[in-house]
């Protein structure tokens, strides 16, 4: 695809809720296509099934195409020369299309009722509206052009269908799973047009949109068929020339069979959404990635590569290097394995990546959130100290809160393992070391206790984790030396004194 200048795509989900993470993959595709080649990202929306529209919707894409850093150049938020950018906005283009094809009798009218096409489905169990069928049905190839008038006077409603001509050989080269040909007759007569509603169907809105906005790739994760046969054959009805096409695999569940859902997030505990949705209707609450505590470049690098490879060994890539690297040529044929631990390793190498400042302005913004008094702790090296056992930002908190709030009570399976007999009177030693240790820094601190450790013939393991207990009040936490620095010495020796009065 070396000869591909400047190509034009478009990401055009519907607002019928949160934007799925295939969808958020989908866009990111689009875009590192585009930038690769130095061409333009459109956002469009597909709005024309009004029943299924959801207040909020539109909203949520583009603030979630805003976190991940998924810019768009033209559409909806943006303007551009193609406005509007909302399908529904469309209406006058999409009619004067539709009276084409009428027109050319590449398309009919079909007045069917639901309860007629029910009931021809329950008499044939592969009934499906096409040329074996439609001389059977009710419309404009059926009746006469008196019979249409009258219904239509009578205020019968009607869709227009495309009219599939059987038995020919559909030809759609497609970019990512190379040539595929079909017959003709497998496909239906899918309806283009509602009148209902004045709106089209999603096939005619996106062939036309495409276009007109002068896409010149469309890159999508829906299923190969029947759409891009159907397509094809409307580009040819029209007499325009098809943009390049390419299919993506599918996302899969963490074990592999089947598509992912909500449901495997829920179940396994994991976002499937980019940001947490508030469903309007049931109030109903979904996690999203970014309220879990995920960082948009670890999202957009997991993402990248579930599906697509760069040809080399690497997985830390930012966005300026996935974007260098992007090529369809590299996307898989078959579904990616969605490994959401994969997804927190990432998390956790880009939160080691965080600067000392982000860190504390992070730290600092929850423990505002959860009322604790930040004190004259130095949360910088709070968040320095606990980096290494983060993997998501909440974690934050957990691990940092023993610094500001001190242990009233202590883990029982860890006191009866680490606090012995003897305990109390090494944790005298203890404090009388750590009052003579200057500067009271890491370093000279850990010197200083590994020397009255050994002189005392104490148990090194013995003595630090009952100081870590004391502490801590459990066996955890980063390094000892650097909790005791960040603490200081009256408040470490005030806590291992508690730890010797309360102890049992």
């Amino acid at each position: 695809m070396s000869d591909i200048k400047k190509p034009r795509v478009r990401f055009a989900p519907s607002p019928t809720g949160p934007l799925h993470i295939g969808g958020v993959r989908t866009a990111l595709y689009n875009y590192l296509f585009a930038r690769h080649f130095g061409g333009t990202m459109i956002l469009r929306i597909e709005d024309t099934d009004s029943k299924r529209f959801v207040p909020g919707a539109e909203a949520y894409i583009i603030e979630a195409l805003d976190w991940l850093g998924i810019e768009i150049d033209e559409g909806i938020g943006k303007g551009g020369p193609h406005a509007p950018y909302r399908q529904s906005e469309r209406r006058d283009i999409y009619r004067k299309y539709v009276g084409e094809l009428l027109a050319a009798g590449k398309a009919y009218k079909a007045y069917d009722t639901a309860e007629e096409l029910d009931a021809k489905r329950a008499e044939l169990p592969n009934f499906q509206y096409d040329a074996t069928t439609r001389l059977s049905m009710k419309n404009s190839l059926s009746l006469s052009s008196d019979e249409c008038a009258a219904l239509e006077k009578a205020g019968v409603p009607y869709v227009v269908r495309f009219k599939v001509d059987p038995g020919q050989e559909v030809v759609v080269n497609d970019l990512i799973r190379g040539e595929v040909r079909i017959n003709s007759s497998i496909l239906d007569d899918k309806v283009l047009y509602k009148q209902s509603d004045d709106l089209p169907t999603y096939h005619l809105a996106n062939i036309v949109d495409d276009h007109l906005m002068e896409v010149t790739h469309v890159i999508r994760g829906e299923e190969w068929l029947p759409s891009s046969p159907l397509h094809k054959l409307l580009y040819e009805a029209f007499g325009w020339q098809m943009p390049e096409f390419a299919h993506l695999s599918l996302l899969l569940k963490p074990e592999g069979n089947g598509k992912l859902s909500k449901r495997d997030g829920d179940r396994l505990g994991f976002p499937v959404f980019p940001l947490e949705w508030h469903d309007p209707v049931s109030g109903a609450i979904s996690s999203g990635y970014r309220e879990s505590g995920y960082l948009p470049q670890a999202v957009v690098n997991f993402l990248a590569l579930l599906g697509w490879n760069p040809g080399d060994d690497r997985e830390v890539m930012s966005m300026q290097e996935l974007t260098k690297a992007f090529s369809l040529e590299r996307c898989s044929k078959s579904g990616a394995k969605f490994d959401f631990e994969k997804g927190k390793w990432f998390n956790h190498y880009y939160i080691l990546e965080m600067s000392s400042d982000e860190l504390a302005t992070e730290l600092r913004r929850q423990l505002s959130l959860n009322g604790i008094n930040e004190g004259e702790i130095n949360t910088a090296a709070v968040a320095v100290a606990i980096k290494d056992r983060v993997k998501l930002l909440p974690d934050m908190l957990a691990e940092a809160r023993f610094f500001y709030e001190a242990p009233t009570t202590y883990d029982a399976k860890a006191v009866k393992k680490r606090w012995k007999e003897d305990t109390p009177l090494q944790m005298q030693e203890v404090v009388k070391t750590l009052q003579t240790v200057s500067p009271f820094e890491s370093e000279p601190i850990e010197a200083a206790l590994e020397e009255m450790i050994a002189a005392n013939n104490y148990s090194m393991g013995a003595v630090m984790n009952a100081m870590r207990l004391a502490l801590v009040g459990a066996l955890s936490g980063p390094h000892l030396a650097d909790i005791l620095a960040i603490l200081g010495r009256e408040e470490s020796v005030r806590r291992i004194e508690q730890a010797v009065a309360s102890i049992k």
